[in-house]
């Protein structure tokens, strides 16, 4: 039997919302600058994303690494803040922000509290969801795996017939990783253009020309065949309300996931599109002594981009120091130079 944590109270420097790349990276920058901090998630486990909807999903724009999946991105950031040990309330929902710069204290909805002198929000998505689609019979398809959001085993989907419907990166993406695994990969889009990046893009269209993909163009699901939540076939239909059924053991939708900041919203930040704005020079929200960064993040330029998370967490440490240590100054230092500082 899983036993409920103990409520806990923990005085940090810094207290992290969302332990995702961003999150666990954020507690690096803050480690380098000899600030402590704690990660607050209300996943059961570090990773966000990464951990929760693709662990074996190859990311290809993380420097040096050619491509690295998302589950060992997560590992290789683990052990990259092990040195600094910061503290972690996971699978808590943090519902309640009170002070200001230099002295806040977070509540959870299990009761813990948490006194820090500055706060990160690296909540990328917050709490995230799939965008579903409108198809009648949908919940019995979702119970068996027969339609599935995210993908976390490669291996379950060995020989089976997939339909893939979207037209983003997640879409793409999938119909790329599944060739060879899949016994038929079909990508059903409205359009012939996808909304991916171009060289994937290209590389799609280069599988299609090998037989190895069969592009669905343009269509749009339209119904779900089969019984007892077992798939059978996927129908789909065109512009002109022609319709077609797809053989398919599997459905994976990629419609983008919704967002829902939670009380995070009621903290009276300034808020556009569900994003957080924040001063992209320094990170910082309309909330003095509160940094924002990663994807909930929003300043004009903004990528949405691991990469540029991280970038944004070495900004919002570096204007936490001062925070922390108004008396001390702050001389930027390269880590060639001074190593990896012990244990904060």
């Amino acid at each position: 039997m899983t036993q409920t944590p103990l409520p806990q109270q923990i005085d940090t420097d810094v207290a992290i919302v969302g332990a995702g790349p961003a999150g666990l990276f954020a507690a690096f920058e803050l480690g380098m600058l000899k600030l402590s901090s704690v990660l607050i998630d209300a996943l059961s486990e570090v990773g966000g994303q990464c951990t929760a909807l693709y662990p074996e999903k190859p990311i290809y724009d993380i420097p040096a690494h050619p491509a690295i999946e998302a589950g060992e991105l997560i590992s290789r950031l683990e052990q990259q803040i092990a040195p600094f040990g910061p503290g972690r309330l996971l699978g808590r929902r943090v519902e309640r922000l009170e002070g200001s710069a230099g002295g806040f204290t977070l509540g959870t909805d299990r009761g813990d509290v948490v006194r820090c002198k500055a706060v990160v929000l690296a909540a990328g998505a917050g709490a995230f969801g799939p965008n579903r689609p409108p198809l009648e019979g949908l919940p019995a398809y979702e119970a068996s795996g027969a339609v599935q959001y995210f993908v976390r085993r490669r291996e379950d989907l060995r020989g089976k017939r997939v339909v893939i419907a979207g037209g983003g990166d997640s879409a793409v993406d999938w119909a790329l990783t599944l060739r060879g695994i899949a016994g038929s990969i079909q990508v059903v889009h409205r359009r012939a253009k996808f909304r991916a990046a171009p060289e994937s893009a290209a590389q799609l269209d280069h599988a299609a020309a090998r037989g190895e993909v069969e592009m669905v163009i343009p269509y749009q699901l339209h119904g779900l065949h089969g019984a007892g939540g077992v798939l059978e076939a996927v129908e789909v239909a065109d512009l002109d309300g022609g319709t077609r059924r797809l053989a398919a053991d599997v459905l994976l939708p990629f419609f983008g996931l919704s967002m829902d900041l939670g009380p995070i919203a009621g903290w009276g930040l300034a808020l556009e599109r569900h994003h957080v704005t924040v001063a992209p020079a320094t990170c910082a929200t309309s909330v003095p002594g509160v940094f924002a960064i990663g994807d909930v993040a929003n300043y004009p330029g903004k990528l949405k981009l691991i990469l540029q998370g991280f970038a944004e967490a070495a900004v919002a440490a570096h204007a936490i120091h001062p925070i922390v240590f108004p008396d001390k100054a702050l001389h930027f230092a390269y880590s060639t130079s001074t190593g990896v500082p012990g244990g904060v």
